[in-house]
């Protein structure tokens, strides 16, 4: 014979025949006491997960919330550590183009002086000033 696939219909099968017998033996073999039984038990039990769920749920909202409002504070720190890195790096950009922007001019200046001296040079060669 094949061995079945799986067990697990043979299981809830016998779990399901256990439930009934159980039932049944409670409710001293009388198959309607025992029926009314298994409702109230179900309804029991219902209402007790449904008495479970709420209060679980506003934890888990406030979990939530903390949650959101940690990951929140970090992020604006992030933020504002990136705005301050970007102006210092922009205040640097600036700092480094008047830098830059003097020695540019300095070397124009002296390059023109030079210039201007070679040229009266050259021009006192050939009889100008």
């Amino acid at each position: 014979m094949a061995q079945p696939k799986s067990r697990l219909p043979l299981v809830l099968g016998l779990t399901a025949a256990g439930g009934v017998g159980y039932y049944l033996y409670s409710a001293g073999g009388s198959p309607k006491v025992a029926e009314k039984q298994f409702e109230s038990d179900l309804a029991r039990a219902s209402a007790k997960v449904k008495s479970e769920i709420p209060g679980r749920g506003k934890e888990a909202q406030k979990e939530g919330e903390k949650w959101a409002s940690e990951a929140g504070a970090k992020l604006d720190s992030a933020a504002d550590k990136a705005r301050a890195e970007l102006a210092r790096v922009e205040q640097y950009g600036k700092d480094a183009k008047v830098d830059a922007l003097k020695k540019i001019d300095a070397a124009d200046r002296k390059i023109e002086t030079e210039a201007a001296k070679a040229k009266s040079g050259i021009s006192s060669w050939f009889g100008g000033k």
